[in-house]
């Protein structure tokens, strides 16, 4: 079995090397590999909680294992424990050991996302043998960016274009695709960016998540006992309940520097809970018969993995999740009580940001072009706020365009939501420390501000009439909210 996963793991396979890895880690649980393959498959798929719950158990049996610090640090950073990880990947990347290259090659992208640019420069300049690595293109680049944007761009438009493989080309091309956005190269950031995703990307069933909607829909039109709280009701929770590229990140980063509030990036807490709910053949329909004991425990394991990400001393989380919108019966069910954030921003603008961006070609393939965002925005728009009303959940619709504008009025209702006072600390998230790992994370360190709004018309060419019921339904909420 050890040496089967070890094949998924080497080709990528995380969501089978993730089944049997499981199945050995249950049949073996002294084993360390089998920890640690669980912990290197679940983070392939995104599912930073059980990573790090897996990564733990294969640390605590074997922590001076090369291969262990590695893999510890890199889930480390992505959890935003990104100073931790920094100190144990340098001295890995001394070592005489094969996992140098990939320490190297981690540690770039953390100083990366850590706006260390000067660290990342003198890392890339001291060279060694990860800079001939494929991989090393994109720290290449991005130090090369600073002195020499057009050359950066050229070169990694050339690797996106290349026999490399997939996925390498996808970074490197969405790299690309932000530097040519930026420098009012539009067009060819339009086409590079059609042209990844065409030669990367996964099918993804749009209709699929549709006929859910449908379904929920369906659903919404009963009376409310369909869905009856079947657990006692959380405190301290808040959810963010819309599609990515929204503003969620910003919000996010708000939040977080509130004394009391802990933001802890995309927890996969919710999707275990669905599969938990899944599981019990009881989704979405017959809520009402999931028993007590069986809602305390999924409700207890979903708090008990996001409270572990917590800062000392908050009382607070904000679990930024955007797949969340899709369990909103889940919600109502197993966590009562939790404040839900619904934000809106003009379509036009999410889509281009979506398109023009590198979301997992699996689980968010929708994003591969602007008919099939469409899709998915006039799904979650049929479903929300309608499902957080009929619900009967905490919520607050939150316009993206009029949190920018007026933060203290709409941070205050946030916090007047979450039970909280305000606190003027929420109104700098540039001096917020945390790293970010959504596509947002070069954004939200600037001061609040309105660029990105309109930013469609740079690629006005793209919408057509279609669009126009999406537009006017945002343009309204836009004008209530002012």
């Amino acid at each position: 079995m050890a040496r089967h996963v070890q094949h998924l793991l080497s080709q990528q396979d995380f969501l089978q090397a993730l089944a049997l890895a499981e199945q050995w880690s249950h049949k073996q649980p002294h084993v360390p590999g089998a920890w640690l393959a669980v912990a290197r498959a679940a983070l392939g798929l995104g599912l930073l909680g059980r990573s790090d719950e897996a990564m733990t158990r294969a640390f605590s049996m074997i922590p001076t294992d090369p291969e262990a610090q590695f893999f510890r640090s890199v889930i480390d950073h992505r959890i935003g424990r990104s100073d931790q990880a920094i100190e144990r990947l340098r001295p890995l990347t001394r070592m005489k050991h094969p996992i140098a290259v990939d320490a190297s090659l981690a540690l770039a992208d953390a100083l990366h996302r850590t706006a260390r640019h000067d660290d990342l420069s003198e890392l890339v300049r001291a060279g060694g043998a990860w800079i001939s690595d494929d991989r090393a293109v994109l720290s290449i680049s991005r130090v090369l960016a600073q002195q020499d944007p057009a050359a950066a761009m050229a070169r990694l438009e050339g690797f996106a274009r290349s026999s490399a493989p997939a996925w390498l080309r996808r970074f490197a091309g969405f790299d690309a695709v932000r530097m040519l956005d930026a420098h009012g190269e539009f067009r060819r950031a339009f086409d590079l960016a059609a042209h990844v995703h065409a030669t990367t990307d996964s099918r993804f069933d749009v209709k699929g998540l549709e006929l859910e909607v449908q379904r929920q829909r369906t659903l919404l039109n009963r009376e409310r006992g369909w869905c009856p709280p079947r657990a006692a009701a959380v405190t301290g929770v808040s959810l963010v309940v819309s599609l990515p590229r929204s503003g969620t990140t910003l919000l996010e980063q708000m939040l977080d520097r509130h004394p009391h509030v802990t933001g802890i990036g995309e927890y996969d807490g919710m999707m275990n809970l669905g599969d938990d709910l899944v599981g019990t053949g009881l989704w979405p329909d017959r809520l009402a018969q999931l028993s007590p004991e069986h809602a305390a425990a999924f409700q207890n394991r979903y708090l008990q993995g996001a409270r572990s990400f917590m800062r000392p001393n908050t009382t607070h989380f904000f679990d930024k999740m955007l797949l969340t919108w899709l369990w909103l019966p889940a919600v109502a069910s197993v966590l009562p009580g939790a404040s839900c954030f619904h934000m809106a921003r003009d379509p036009r603008d999410s889509a281009v940001s979506l398109f023009l961006s590198n979301f997992h070609p699996q689980t968010m393939g929708w994003t591969r072009s602007l008919a099939e965002i469409q899709r998915v925005f006039t799904a979650e728009r049929s479903l929300l706020p309608e499902a957080l009303q009929t619900l009967g959940l905490n919520h607050e619709t939150i316009v993206y365009e009029h949190l920018v504008a007026h933060p203290a009025d709409t941070l205050n209702r946030c916090l007047q939501k979450m039970g909280l006072a305000m606190d003027p600390a929420v109104l700098q998230p540039e001096h917020n420390t945390r790293t970010v790992h959504t596509l947002s994370h070069e954004q939200v360190r600037k001061p609040i501000h309105a660029g990105s709004i309109g930013r469609w018309r740079n690629y006005e060419w793209a919408f057509d009439a279609s669009w126009k019921p999406l537009v006017d339904h945002h343009d309204q909420r836009r004008a209530a909210a002012t």
